[in-house]
């Protein structure tokens, strides 16, 4: 099974970005979910591309307001469907015994949000009834920097991720893929993976900031994460196991137009199945994942799923191979 370890070099720049709704709309701009198998294994130095179109539909249940587009939206329901393109860089040179990898991120996608009611104005004191919002558009873009190290079976990773708000946010409206505030995650993962029985354990922890949205005055609080999964590699092209994740919003949010300080908190679990193949020469990574959530706090619950393909553009060959 010693090519499986090569299969999840390959597949690695899956766990590589992400991208969500707003937190002020009760979730993070990070996407729960994004990271998975193989979360700590860098690719080999290249290019590489990598497309995640992710589906989302879940409910605000019990009654519950949500802070969004300036107002309080009582009885949410949204769906999403997302397309996030995202083009990998891993640079050939050691730096710090380990390698280096930029990544740049643009999403575009569809979302729908209905509301049983908003409230607006000072303490959310003018109701209004019933409404529905639909966007069809581009979301801000994100860029990446990770450094990534390798121990036999082990592998680490460090990294962070950047929210730069110029995507198409539409200001008082309850739909939004665009965020309109800067924003920064920060991570660690770990990875074993042991290519004699191709078990894959791995784990991702990240903490994400948010700056203030000028447009609402509304500033998300600091949001945890953590996500895990471990599959078993069946041969060279086949894998299938288990994932999940849990956040959680540690600070409340603030500015003037936080009505109050709302703290989101969620979990999920679902499967993954991995399958590669070749195009002619090129090999191509693709895989499924579904998340079921449950235990919602102050933000939706449902059902997502992610279909990820991954391939290379451009491999750099190894700098330290002797002459011949």
């Amino acid at each position: 099974m010693a090519k499986i370890t090569a299969m999840a070099l390959g597949g690695a720049a899956f766990c590589l970005s992400g991208q969500s709704f707003a937190a002020e709309g009760g979730a993070g701009f990070y996407l729960l979910g994004s990271k998975g198998p193989a979360a700590a294994i860098l690719p080999p130095a290249g290019v590489f591309f990598q497309n995640d179109f992710y589906i989302y539909s879940g409910d605000l249940g019990g009654g519950a307001a949500l802070p969004t587009g300036g107002k309080l939206a009582v009885g949410v329901e949204g769906k999403a469907a997302i397309e996030i393109p995202t083009v990998i860089w891993v640079l050939p040179e050691e730096v710090m015994g380990g390698h280096v990898g930029l990544s740049a991120t643009l999403p575009v996608g569809w979302k729908d949000t209905s509301a049983d009611g908003t409230l607006t104005g000072p303490l959310g004191g003018i109701a209004t009834g019933s409404t529905t919002d639909t966007v069809l558009t581009v979301g801000d873009p994100l860029v990446s920097a990770f450094l990534g190290w390798e121990s036999g079976n082990f592998h680490y990773q460090v990294g962070t991720m950047v929210n730069v708000p110029i995507g198409d946010y539409q200001d008082g409206e309850i739909s939004n893929i665009a965020f309109h505030h800067w924003g920064a995650d920060v991570f660690a993962a770990a990875t074993w993976l042991d290519p004699n029985i191709g078990f894959d354990l791995s784990g991702v922890v990240g903490m994400t900031f948010n700056a203030e949205n000028p447009a609402t005055d509304y500033k998300t609080g600091n949001e945890f994460h953590f996500e895990w999964a471990g599959v078993q590699h069946f041969n060279e092209q086949f894998d299938a196991g288990l994932v999940g994740y849990y956040y959680n919003q540690v600070t409340g949010d603030s500015g003037e137009g936080a009505k109050r300080p709302f703290k989101g908190e969620v979990a999920a679990i679902g499967a993954t199945i991995g399958w590669n193949f070749k195009a002619g020469e090129i090999p191509i990574s693709t895989r499924l994942k579904y998340f079921h959530e449950f235990d919602a706090t102050n933000r939706a619950q449902g059902d997502a799923v992610f279909l990820t393909l991954s391939m290379p553009l451009a491999i750099t060959p190894p700098t330290n191979v002797a002459a011949q």
